[in-house]
Parts: C-alpha cells; structure tokens; sequence
C-alpha cells in the first residue's frame, strides 16, 4: 500500500493534516532563517563590544553597533543612541527588547496550536471513519471484515494527526531553545550597554 493509497483511505481530515504539517514546515523555515539572522555575530559581538567600553568614545561604539547585524546590535543602537541624545538609557533598552522578543516569539503560538490541534483533527477523521464501519456493519451484517477493514481505515487519520503533532512538537521545542539563547544574548547585551552609558557618565 503506497502512500496515496493510505492517504485516500484516512478520508478528508488528511487534506487538513496535510495543510498543517505544510504550514508547520514553512513556519519552521522561516523561523530558522530568521533566527539565524537575529543571532548574527552573537558571542563576538558581545566581546567585541566589552572591547570597546574603554578603547573608543560613545561615538565610535555607535558606528560599530550600526554596522553589525541581528537583534543584540539593535539593541545596542537604541540604547547608545538614548546615551548620546541624554534620554534615558534603561528604558531605550527595555522599549527595543521588547519589540525584538514580539519579532523573535511571532508565529511560534501557530505552531503550539497545530501540536494540539493535529490530533483533535486525526481523532475527528478517525471518528467519521467509524461511523461509515458501524453503517457497513448495519448493512452488511454477517462481514467482519468489512467492519475490521473499516476500523483500520479509519485509524490512519489518528496516526496521521499523531505524525503532524509530533512534527510540530519537535520543530516548536527546537525554534523556543533558540529563542531562549537570543532573548538571553539581549539581557547580556543591554547590561554591557547600561554599564558604557555609566562609564562615559551618560547613564
């Protein structure tokens, strides 16, 4: 039995299935893209920016946060340019976190969502499926196997679901540990920023 045939057989919950485990993948690919965006420079980044606090002026550090890439450069711009313009640099920082965690955490709720809502969409396929046996059973009374080739039909739909959630769980889990790391690359790079703007005696 190839795999359009076990497709066919699960009944029109698999069209669903299939539509989430689609959607599941792209989420998944352009998350991991722009995660690996965010996280550009990363560690070398940080270090190079520590480097920095004592060898060059306010200014100098700026031009360097410009032109670095991903979120902790971001950051680090809002809030050297809240130091040079005399606003206040906590809140700078606090105010670009929190749009850089809105963009970073976009879309994950999709995936949590299909994770549950997979197998509530197998069960139902499953269900249906089901209901068409016990009418062979009403009709054809006297044919287990068509009751039992019914029955195992309509289980494809749960293994299906089953499949897509286990799917999604994977890709969810994997995408909120990135997450984790680059929220926690932010928190460093804004206490390495509060601590310039103190020693140039701009905080």
């Amino acid at each position: 039995m190839d795999l359009i045939e076990i497709f066919s057989k699960g009944g029109p919950v698999m069209y669903l299935l299939l539509l989430t485990s689609v959607f599941t993948a792209a989420i998944g690919i352009e998350r991991f893209r722009f995660y690996n965006y965010a996280e550009s420079g990363g560690e070398d980044f940080l270090n190079s920016l520590i480097d920095r606090t004592d060898k060059q002026n306010i200014e100098g550090i700026l031009n360097f946060c410009q032109s670095q890439k991903g979120s902790a450069a971001t950051v680090a711009v809002s809030g050297i340019k809240a130091a040079i313009l005399g606003n206040n640099v906590e809140s700078a920082l606090n105010i670009s976190y929190v749009e850089e965690a809105v963009k970073l955490r976009a879309r994950l709720n999709y995936l949590s969502m299909i994770v549950t809502l997979a197998p509530l969409l197998g069960l139902l396929g499953t269900i249906f499926g089901m209901i068409d046996a016990f009418n062979i059973f009403n009709l054809q009374a006297g044919q287990p196997l068509a009751i039992t080739g019914g029955i195992g039909e309509a289980l494809t739909a749960t293994a299906a679901g089953l499949c897509v959630a286990i799917f999604s769980l994977i890709i969810h889990t994997y995408l909120s540990q990135r997450l984790d790391e680059i929220l926690s690359e932010l928190d460093r790079v804004s206490a390495v920023v509060l601590n310039i703007a103190e020693k140039k005696g701009l905080a």
